[in-house]
């Protein structure tokens, strides 16, 4: 069963939850959005840093980092942005990187010039689960007597 993460961002006003995760599985898009609600309409490194900022901030809400990312797919609608986005790109992720795709297409937001969705794996808590049923007990070993 799916589960909103509550990310402290902004309430969508489309139906949208910013992020999602269902069995481990994170699953987020995130846009330059400022917590006024406000899209960022500087330049592609300003509007990355924010996007990958509040991609780093539902992880957390979900109880994950950067480095349980495994892909990411940048749509960008103009491809001359690429160099700054991947500039500001690399300072977030280290090796071994997300999988990583990058798309040249028109957003749905005006003022965007990055949206990113991200899919991660976030791991389980460390505490033991209690176990669900009372393993068996070890069967005494038999002597052998060499007797039948």
């Amino acid at each position: 069963m799916k589960r909103p993460v509550k990310t402290g961002l902004p309430t969508p006003s489309a139906p949208i939850e910013w992020a999602t995760i269902a069995d481990g599985v994170f699953y987020t898009a995130q846009i330059p959005i400022k917590p006024d609600g406000k899209i960022e309409t500087g330049d592609i490194a300003e509007q990355t840093t924010l996007t990958l900022d509040n991609l780093k901030r539902s992880l957390k809400a979900a109880g994950g980092t950067l480095a349980d990312v495994a892909q990411v797919l940048i749509y960008l609608p103009d491809p001359t942005d690429f160099p700054g986005m991947n500039a500001v790109y690399a300072e977030y992720f280290a090796a071994p990187y997300p999988n990583r795709a990058t798309i040249v297409a028109q957003l749905m937001v005006p003022g965007a010039r990055i949206e990113i969705v991200a899919y991660a794996h976030i791991r389980k808590s460390s505490k033991p689960r209690a176990a669900s049923r009372k393993a068996p007990a070890k069967k005494a070993a038999k002597k052998k007597t060499g007797r039948r």
